[in-house]
C-alpha cells in the first residue's frame, strides 16, 4: 500500500470559466499541469479524476479514472471517493484543477501539518476545502455523506472533525497561490 497518493480533481463544469479550466492555458501549460507539479514530489502515484469526454485530451501516462457509477455528477465529494477507490494508500493529497499559481513547497508543508482524518486549507477566513490531505480512515464518512443526498465537502470534513490550517503558514502568497481561477480575466488581472 502507498503511503501518500495524490488526487487530482478535473471533471467541473466550468460554466463561469466557459470552456474547460483544466484544459485553460497558463504560460503556455494547461492548468493541470500546475496542480500534477505540485503533487508530484510527495505523491507515490497520482489520479486524475475526470469526465468521461476529457479522457481523450489528458495524456496516456497519466493514471485517469472518472467518478464511481453511483456517484457520477455528485461533485468534487464524489470525485475524492472515486480517486481513494482508484488507488490504495494510507493518505491522499487533493488538489483542484483550477489553481495554476500553486506552489510545490504548499504540498509538502501541508502533508507536515496534517494531523486527524482531514486537514485543508483557509486563507483569512476563505476556505479552500479541496487543497487537503485525507486520510483512507475517511472513506466511509464520505460514502456515507454521498448516500444521503449531501455532496458538500466541507459537510463531510465537518463530520470528520477536520482542522483548517491557514495558508500564510505554507507560503507567503496565500492570496495567489490558493487562488481559484474562475474566469478567462481572472488571469489577466494577475
Amino acid at each position: 500500500m502507498k503511503q501518500t497518493a495524490g488526487i487530482l480533481l478535473a471533471g467541473g463544469q466550468s460554466r463561469r470559466f466557459g470552456s474547460p479550466k483544466a484544459f485553460a492555458d497558463y504560460q503556455g501549460q494547461p492548468f493541470y499541469q500546475y496542480s500534477l507539479q505540485a503533487l508530484q514530489p510527495f505523491c507515490e502515484e497520482i489520479v486524475v479524476v475526470t469526465r468521461p469526454e476529457f479522457l481523450e485530451k489528458l495524456p496516456n501516462e497519466i493514471h485517469l479514472t472518472m467518478d464511481l457509477e453511483k456517484y457520477a455528477g455528485m461533485g468534487p465529494l464524489a470525485g475524492i471517493l472515486s480517486g481513494m477507490e482508484a488507488v490504495e494508500a494510507e493518505r491522499y493529497a487533493v488538489l483542484p484543477c483550477d489553481m495554476p499559481f500553486m506552489e510545490e513547497q504548499v504540498i509538502g508543508r501541508l502533508l507536515n501539518k496534517h494531523q486527524g482524518d482531514v486537514s485543508a486549507v483557509t486563507v483569512e477566513g476563505k476556505r479552500h476545502p479541496l487543497v487537503s490531505v485525507w486520510q483512507a480512515a475517511a472513506k466511509p464518512a464520505i460514502r456515507q455523506a454521498l448516500n444521503e443526498g449531501n455532496r458538500r465537502v466541507m459537510h463531510a470534513q465537518a463530520r470528520l472533525g477536520g482542522q483548517w490550517i491557514e495558508g500564510g503558514l505554507l507560503t507567503e502568497q496565500p492570496e495567489l497561490v490558493f487562488k481559484n481561477v474562475n474566469t478567462p480575466c481572472e488571469l489577466e488581472r494577475r
